[in-house]
């Protein structure tokens, strides 16, 4: 008797979590004003929202996982090592041969550097291997309403994916990507999707999901709108001073200071840059001790992608060890 009575309590809890869990957000006032938002706004048809938020599933290791981002949790050190691997490297190289004639292009076109592009597809899903298996419905919903320090900004987003999937005709209740709702090979939130996304091989289908041609000409024209100076310099070694200025190290992502500027206030460029150039001032905590880094113009576009300073350092890197790997590269422009 005991044992039939233990096995109906597993049995009642396991399926009060599955609920818990599946929480239909359609029956929630939040989700109802949300919906009644896109019906008037949008003119979405209700019942098909609402029939898409009863299946919607809040997702705790969702919340879990964007609450711990590596990005403020890891020294660059540690960072560096998720990406920096023989591995992913050798992996850029095959991609960048397999469709340097799709890369090239893709520079032609938006003055793009094609190991940059090949370096953020590698960085966000090793060229399309880890594109996430979140629903994105999930994915957002939960975000959008049971993550309340960025409800606001997911909810936005929400809003995009339903635009989106009715734009081009998808299954919203079927896209997969990453816990925060990104999507495809280069993790294109929606809105970036709406803004960015482009049908490059001319197929008619904006497909980001299983076409990377599409993708590669999606992140180029993502870095275009961002206004990548095609040729400029990216990044470099700085020396410094023993009186150095410590207020300006990593103060703002975006460059302010010249090189003149900085080498005033103790940080002077190894590289033989344009001394009126804009940098920001990075330190990083490397294995050997610090390192201390400029970042001009083009790094700053590489964060608009993603809003730190160790993500572009690793695209950064990540694309020079794929150019030592890269067999027959061709010269700059062709």
């Amino acid at each position: 008797m005991k044992k039939i009575v233990a096995v109906l309590l597993a049995l009642i809890a396991t399926v009060s979590f599955n609920f818990a869990n599946a929480g239909d957000y359609s029956q929630r006032d939040d989700v109802n004003q949300f919906i009644e938002r896109m019906v008037s706004e949008h003119k979405f048809d209700r019942s098909y929202l609402q029939a898409l938020f009863a299946q919607a599933e809040k997702k705790q290791s969702i919340i879990d996982a964007i609450s711990r981002p590596a990005e403020k949790t890891l020294q660059w050190h540690q960072y560096r090592k998720i990406f920096l691997k023989p591995r992913r490297t050798k992996q850029g190289a095959a991609f960048f041969q397999q469709y340097h004639d799709t890369l090239l292009r893709a520079e032609k076109v938006y003055g793009v550097d094609p190991l940059i592009i090949v370096a953020i597809l590698g960085v966000e899903t090793r060229y399309g291997a880890l594109r996430g298996s979140y629903r994105v419905i999930d994915s957002l919903s939960t975000l959008g309403f049971d993550y309340p320090p960025r409800g606001k900004f997911f909810r936005k987003q929400l809003e995009e994916y339903l635009l989106m999937v009715r734009e081009q005709k998808f299954d919203a209740a079927e896209l997969q990507g990453s816990y925060a709702g990104a999507m495809g090979y280069g993790q294109f939130i929606p809105s970036s999707y709406r803004s960015f996304a482009i049908d490059f091989d001319d197929d008619g289908v904006v497909d980001i999901w299983d076409n990377p041609v599409d993708a590669i000409g999606s992140v180029a024209n993502y870095f275009s709108v961002h206004h990548w100076q095609s040729g400029a310099a990216i990044t470099g070694r700085a020396r410094v001073s023993k009186d150095r200025d410590h207020s300006v190290i990593t103060k703002s992502l975006k460059p302010k200071l010249s090189l003149a500027e900085l080498a005033a206030k103790g940080y002077h460029s190894v590289e033989p840059f344009d001394s009126s150039e804009k940098a920001t001032v990075m330190q990083l905590q490397a294995e050997k001790g610090e390192e201390f880094w400029l970042g001009l113009k083009n790094f700053y576009v590489i964060t608009r992608y993603n809003h730190s300073h160790l993500y572009a350092m690793a695209v950064y890197q990540l694309s020079r060890e794929i150019e030592k790997s890269v067999v027959n590269l061709p010269a700059k422009g062709q």
